[in-house]
């Protein structure tokens, strides 16, 4: 379905983005991966599916470092005809007790990164009139929860930017949406689960069964795989209407 394509997925060297950047590929999509830490490993598993794979490097918290990424997806793939805006990061504390640096930081990578590669890839998707940006919100998106006020108001931001972007291209080939899971289980809610545990002194299975009690009504996990699922839907011809949504996937968190 997406042979000839190229999918550029931020912070895709494991979880949510890496997932999202499979399913891409299985549909036949290039893919150009980024992210920190170990991409040799993600590398060679999308390169297993049989598409091109590229890499790069670049610091989502720099404007500079964002437009070469966006340059060498123009020179060695042609242009990017679909962005999965993934990368972000996450702290938690009250407001007043928030460090400035964490907040500069959260916003710097959930928001203004997906700002950032975002106007740079338009262009070039208006000149072929097809293309499509998803962004990865979260149900934080559409519902507050105490001690993330930056992460919060980023994924606030993410839904009204893809709602005025699909707006400016409501005319073209592009679609512009955001997807909102609730709790995926990537290494960053890992993370929250066992300080959760060592905090409470209660097992790795009781702290994870009431994070999931607390806001996910289903009390399971989102997949990865589920979200690289919709990317695919999002990318296919049935979803050529579908335009500036912000897309719940999480157990009914947001229907409460």
């Amino acid at each position: 379905m997406l042979n000839g394509k190229t999918a550029l997925v931020t912070g895709s060297t494991s979880g949510i983005g890496l997932g999202i950047a499979l399913e891409l590929a299985k549909q036949g999509a290039n893919i150009i991966l980024n992210g920190f830490g170990d991409h040799a490993g993600p590398k060679a598993e999308v390169e297993a599916l049989g598409v091109k794979v590229g890499y790069s490097g670049a610091d989502m918290s720099k404007p500079a470092e964002i437009a070469t990424m966006i340059d060498y997806a123009n020179t060695e793939f042609g242009g990017v005809d679909i962005l999965v805006n993934n990368a972000g990061i996450q702290y938690v504390a009250p407001i007043e007790e928030f460090p400035i640096e964490k907040w500069d930081s959260i916003i710097a990578i959930n928001l203004s990164a997906a700002f950032h590669a975002t106007r740079l890839v338009i262009p070039g998707m208006r000149a072929k009139n097809w293309g499509r940006v998803i962004s990865i919100a979260s149900a934080h998106g559409l519902v507050g929860s105490a001690q993330k006020v930056a992460y919060v108001a980023a994924k606030h931001g993410i839904v009204g930017m893809t709602k005025v972007v699909a707006l400016e291209t409501a005319q073209t080939g592009i679609t512009v949406n955001a997807i909102c899971p609730g709790w995926v289980l990537t290494p960053l809610v890992q993370k929250q689960i066992d300080d959760r545990s060592a905090k409470e002194g209660i097992s790795v299975e009781q702290a994870t069964k009431e994070l999931l009690q607390e806001k996910e009504p289903s009390l399971q996990f989102t997949t990865p795989e589920q979200l690289g699922g919709l990317a695919v839907f999002f990318c296919s011809p049935a979803a050529d209407n579908v335009r500036g949504v912000a897309w719940a996937n999480d157990g009914g968190w947001t229907a409460q």
